[in-house]
């Protein structure tokens, strides 16, 4: 049974959303998990980490995506991006289109398959 979607919760109701709809989470079968991921115009995740690296495949809209210390690339429905294991990131929509991904990753040993850091600053996300 796949997961349910859920709505990640904002503080500011003005703020834009993301909602991930699960398709398959790690278990003793396959450790691979994969989600649908929606981000209206203006939403991204926190900077996070992969411990097995991370697959994003665009099916929708207009986004981006930035690794620490790179600058902020677009991606467009069709784009494959692959983040290496570990390597700090950050992906989401553009400040006036929505966008939708499906992420998939592998769990690590210990089950883990995000580790999540510090928000994305507005200077970041507009770099």
């Amino acid at each position: 049974m796949a997961p349910k979607p859920v709505l990640v919760p904002r503080t500011d109701l003005r703020a834009p959303s993301v909602y991930i709809d699960g398709i398959r989470n790690p278990n003793e079968q396959s450790a691979v998990g994969c989600a649908h991921v929606r981000f209206s115009p203006g939403a991204r995740t926190a900077w996070h980490t992969n411990p097995k690296g991370q697959t994003l495949y665009v099916t929708d809209g207009i986004g981006y995506v930035a690794r620490r210390g790179g600058e902020v690339q677009e991606i467009r429905p069709g784009d494959v991006v692959y983040i290496e294991p570990d390597e700090e990131h950050w992906h989401g929509a553009t400040p006036d289109r929505f966008m939708a991904h499906v992420a998939i990753q592998e769990a690590d040993d210990q089950g883990q398959v995000v580790t999540w850091g510090e928000h994305v600053s507005d200077e970041e996300y507009q770099a």
